[in-house]
């Protein structure tokens, strides 16, 4: 028994060490990936408090990405079971018009990279609500109270626009987007 034992504890010891030392896992940006891209970035040459704001941002803006790329992709995949190929035309004129003017924009500068391959990656945040409650009969059973998931998502917009434009959130501010994000993927499954 103290064979497995050992053996076992000798294992944490090593996942720890390697995590320490900057190992990469699938879902996981290693110290030194992350070191290199700071180089790469001049930051040694940033102002230390402005950075230590912005990466304090960069956490709630990491989670409100990845959040509105799950609305993104809840909306992709309600509106391609009902629609298959030709959901894209159920999106409102105005929407549509948007995103096309973005991807041919971003064409321009063939030197860059792009935001995405389809016409929802170039749509605002708050268009993804306009898409939602256009479409509400997909998304009712989902959600089920068109005025709640319209107020949450116009809410996150706020909270998004402002950390993406060089703001400060408040930890209040930063606290309701947790609790917005929780009750979304709670009701969401």
């Amino acid at each position: 028994m103290d064979e497995i034992y050992n053996f076992v504890y000798k294992g944490i010891l090593t996942d720890e060490s390697l995590d320490k030392c900057g190992r990469k896992t699938k879902h996981n940006l290693g110290t030194q990936e992350a070191e290199a891209i700071r180089t790469l970035l001049s930051y040694n040459m940033l102002d230390e408090e402005a950075l230590v704001n912005a990466q304090r941002m960069s956490i709630t803006y990491t989670a409100i990405h990845a959040f509105e790329n799950m609305v993104r992709d809840l909306v992709k995949k309600a509106m391609t079971e009902e629609h298959k190929e030709d959901w894209w035309s159920k999106v409102p004129e105005r929407i549509q018009k948007k995103s096309k003017s973005r991807m041919e924009e971003e064409a321009k500068f063939r030197w860059h990279g792009v935001r995405g391959g389809s016409e929802i990656e170039y749509c605002d945040f708050g268009d993804l609500s306009s898409i939602i409650t256009t479409n509400w009969d997909l998304f009712d059973e989902i959600l089920a109270d068109r005025e709640w998931a319209k107020s949450l998502l116009s809410i996150l917009e706020r909270s998004r626009n402002i950390v993406m434009h060089g703001g400060s959130l408040a930890r209040q501010d930063i606290e309701r987007i947790g609790v917005n994000i929780r009750d979304w993927v709670r009701q969401t499954g």
